[in-house]
């Protein structure tokens, strides 16, 4: 086991230092410059868009809202990254790495945008409304069936198995911290409260998200603002400590500054998932009347996930001054700086709010499985098996010590947004050719409606009729 674990260490040293981080940027500064930077210009229509209802289908049936799925997304970008990623950023970065987490969240809203923009032109109709993502538009969009198949693989593989029992284990391990639960009973409990979801279908895991994950956001956030301003006179300097840690010349001599660029980036990537193929499955399930839609809806969820969840735990850290001793870092460190600023039943509420993000990052992450499943075999009996194998994860996560499983994961995770951030770079004209299309529809007035013919020669379409037909009816 020793040596798989030095060859998985190795592997993925080489792709998060050189390959993915080096692909991430270049991928996000060429969308931005290509879109004109939209995650900035279009900012306020995110929030204008986000209101909208469901469009319902011939058959009656009203599909998946655009905050319905917003929240299927934003329950797997918010989990354990947001309290444990940040607080080893930190501790292994400095603060400076905070700068550079909200740098690569700029970045990826323009990656984000493009590919859940994608999601929505290549979806495709199934019996609870659509189904989409990367594996979708590589067949349908580059005609290659084989890369959507090896895709679907790897994020079933990454999300619905591996990241599903981090999970677990991190809430169990939490639970074990603050009030001394056996780990197999958390278990126990997490895998019936699994199973009562995903066993719902993907209707009751947009009910739960849309319930759980604004209350759990708006609670930390509170939380977090309630530190800030009992520390408001500090605020200026945690502002200055950051910039100055990211950018100072005494991090730079000291090997420091590059510590905080690596951390920051990586953790932030973690965190927010933008280019790497996650949250276009949520996106995808969408009834929205414009692809655009839905793309700038994704990249808010980068926005709101990075730049104020993480950086509430961030701030909250820094306040502390724990972030410099040593013998701290993850989730201790955040439970130790909250204790600082609230109490000792600070690491109670580390708890439940490690439950709450991360039991919604458990239904996100099954959902992505299920949709790639589908994209290799329409099967029920494969959709079934699928259910008790992420079932059995989670319970298996729980008692099991995962640092070989998180290194797999991490590989993995790096191969799938490798093979995501190549297709959404070809197809990228698609994505901005509908952008304009939205543009000009908003310029005259109109609420922007997509047809399969809004785009000239665009092919592989499925879920949005033709105009010239509906004129003609």
């Amino acid at each position: 086991m020793e040596w798989i674990e030095l060859v998985v260490g190795e592997l993925n040293d080489l792709m998060w230092t050189y390959i993915l981080i080096a692909a991430l940027i270049a991928s996000g500064l060429f969308f931005s410059l290509r879109s004109k930077f939209v995650q900035f210009r279009m900012f306020p229509e995110m929030f204008r868009i986000l209101g909208d209802k469901a469009m319902v289908s011939a058959d009656g049936k009203r599909g998946i809202s655009s905050f319905q799925a917003f929240c299927i997304s934003a329950a797997s970008r918010v989990g354990t990254g947001n309290i444990a990623g940040v607080a080893t950023a930190i501790a292994a970065g400095g603060p400076g790495a905070v700068f550079w987490m909200w740098i690569i969240a700029f970045l990826g809203g323009a990656s984000s945008f493009i590919e859940s923009t994608l999601a929505q032109i290549y979806k495709v109709k199934d019996r609870d409304g659509f189904r989409g993502g990367p594996a979708y538009y590589m067949e349908k969009g580059l005609n290659k069936r084989w890369m959507g198949i090896l895709f679907a693989v790897i994020i079933t593989f990454c999300f619905g198995f591996v990241f599903n029992s981090v999970q677990s284990n991190t809430i169990a391990l939490a639970f074990e911290d603050a009030f001394g639960t056996n780990q197999t009973l958390v278990g126990i409990i997490l895998a019936v409260l699994t199973a009562a979801v995903i066993f719902g279908g993907v209707h009751r895991i947009a009910k739960v998200s849309q319930v759980v994950v604004p209350i759990m956001a708006v609670i930390y956030i509170l939380l977090a603002l309630v530190i800030m301003i009992m520390n408001v006179t500090e605020i200026p300097a945690v502002f200055s400590l950051i910039l100055k840690s990211a950018f100072g010349l005494e991090e730079a001599l000291g090997g420091t500054m590059g510590a905080a660029v690596m951390m920051g980036i990586k953790r932030g990537l973690f965190s927010n998932e933008a280019g790497m193929g996650s949250a276009p499955n949520a996106a995808a399930a969408a009834a929205v009347s414009h692809p655009v839609k839905q793309g700038l809806i994704q990249t808010l969820g980068v926005f709101v996930d990075t730049i104020i969840i993480c950086s509430a735990t961030a701030f909250m850290i820094i306040l502390s001054g724990d972030y410099m001793n040593s013998d701290l870092s993850g989730v201790q460190l955040t439970q130790s700086a909250l204790s600082v600023q609230i109490g000792s039943w600070a690491s109670i509420f580390v708890a439940v709010a490690i439950f709450l993000f991360a039991f919604t990052s458990v239904i996100g992450n099954y959902y992505y499985g299920e949709t790639n499943i589908e994209f290799i075999k329409k099967s029920r009996m494969a959709v079934f098996i699928y259910r008790l194998g992420v079932i059995a994860m989670v319970l298996f996560g729980a008692v099991a010590s995962l640092d070989l499983v998180w290194s797999l994961a991490d590989l993995f995770m790096g191969v799938m947004a490798l093979i995501n951030l190549t297709a959404i770079v070809l197809l990228s004209r698609t994505a901005l050719a509908a952008l304009k299309d939205y543009l000009q529809q908003r310029k005259e007035g109109k609420d922007p409606a997509f047809y399969a013919d809004s785009i000239p020669g665009l092919t592989g379409i499925e879920s949005w009729e033709v105009k010239n037909q509906k004129d003609k009816q």
